[in-house]
């Protein structure tokens, strides 16, 4: 692969945020009008649709790949927006330790009240990804 199209470092590490959060439901939001508009389209068609897949490389409990650059201390053990397409439309994030082991966890509410912003919750998550 091209250097040139490996992710910059700087844009490869992006905190978890209430914003991305939003951005995420917007995706669902919209994939499901675009899944309705096409499903009304292609009702009598035996149309099949292109499935996106996760990245064989950024599995959970997988090293990151060297690639990707070097994790910033400050973000180690915190949510991270996900780098992989495939979780682009899912509620997830994702967590790196010090060893470079990717962690992925749902954005939803835990135990139907805990948020991912919950500083209980964030304490469970460094506690659960600590090396």
């Amino acid at each position: 692969m091209d250097p040139l199209f490996w992710p910059s470092e700087a844009n490869s590490f992006q905190r978890f945020t209430p914003e991305s959060l939003a951005a995420i439901e917007e995706r669902i939001a919209k994939k499901k009008k675009q899944q309705a508009k096409v499903s009304r389209e292609n009702k009598d068609q035996g149309v099949e649709e292109n499935k996106l897949t996760p990245q064989l490389d950024l599995k959970t409990c997988k090293k990151l790949p060297s690639l990707y650059g070097d994790i910033p201390v400050e973000l180690i053990g915190e949510p991270l927006e996900d780098f992989d397409p495939y979780y682009s439309d899912h509620k997830t994030f994702m967590v790196l330790n010090k060893r470079r082991t990717i962690y992925r966890f749902t954005a939803t509410p835990a135990l139907c009240i805990i948020g991912p912003f919950n500083p209980v919750r964030k304490a469970a998550i460094k506690i659960l990804t600590h090396s």
